[in-house]
C-alpha cells in the first residue's frame, strides 16, 4: 500500500476539512479513514471487516481524534501501545479537546504529539502541512516488521 495515513475520525465535516488540507499541501500518501475505535483496531489488527488486509501493512503515521464512539481515543491509544505489532507506530492526537486532562493523558499512553484542531480552515491546513512535512518526509520511522535491534 505505500506510506498512508489512517485518520481515525467519527465527523464527516473533520474527515473532509482533513483530505481538503491534506489535499491542498500535496500531501498525495493515501488516506485511510475509520470511523471510530473499535474500527481503527480492527484495521490494525487486520481483523473483522478488515481481516483480508495484510496486518504487516501498517501506516506511517495515525491521526486519532479522541472523542470517538465505541471506543474512546485514549482507549485506542492505550491498545496501539499495549500491543507489539503497533507499540512503535506514531500516533498524533488530533482533537478539539484542549482539556488539560486529555493532554497528559495522551502523553501519558504514548502519543507522540498532540495537536488541537484549529477552528479556522488555513490554520488547520498549516497544521496539516507541518504534520505531513514531518511524519511522512522528515521522520525516519520504525521498519516495518523489523524488529528493534
Amino acid at each position: 500500500m505505500g506510506k498512508y495515513i489512517l485518520l481515525v475520525e467519527d465527523n464527516p465535516d473533520d474527515v473532509a476539512l482533513a483530505l481538503r488540507a491534506l489535499k491542498k499541501n500535496c500531501i498525495a500518501n493515501e488516506v485511510v479513514v475509520v470511523r471510530d475505535g473499535e474500527e481503527a483496531l480492527h484495521f490494525l489488527h487486520a481483523e473483522g471487516t478488515h481481516q483480508a488486509r495484510n496486518p504487516l501493512d501498517l501506516p506511517e503515521v495515525i491521526l486519532l481524534d479522541l472523542k470517538l464512539p465505541k471506543l474512546h481515543g485514549l482507549e485506542v491509544l492505550q491498545r496501539i501501545r499495549a500491543d507489539e505489532r503497533t507499540s512503535l507506530l506514531p500516533v498524533v492526537v488530533l482533537t478539539t479537546s484542549s482539556e488539560d486532562r486529555d493532554i497528559v493523558e495522551s502523553y501519558r499512553l504514548g502519543a507522540n504529539s498532540y495537536i488541537r484542531k484549529p477552528v479556522d480552515f488555513d490554520q488547520f491546513t498549516e497544521a496539516i502541512r507541518q504534520l505531513g512535512l514531518y511524519w511522512l518526509v522528515l521522520n525516519q520511522g520504525v521498519p516495518h516488521g523489523g524488529s528493534p535491534g
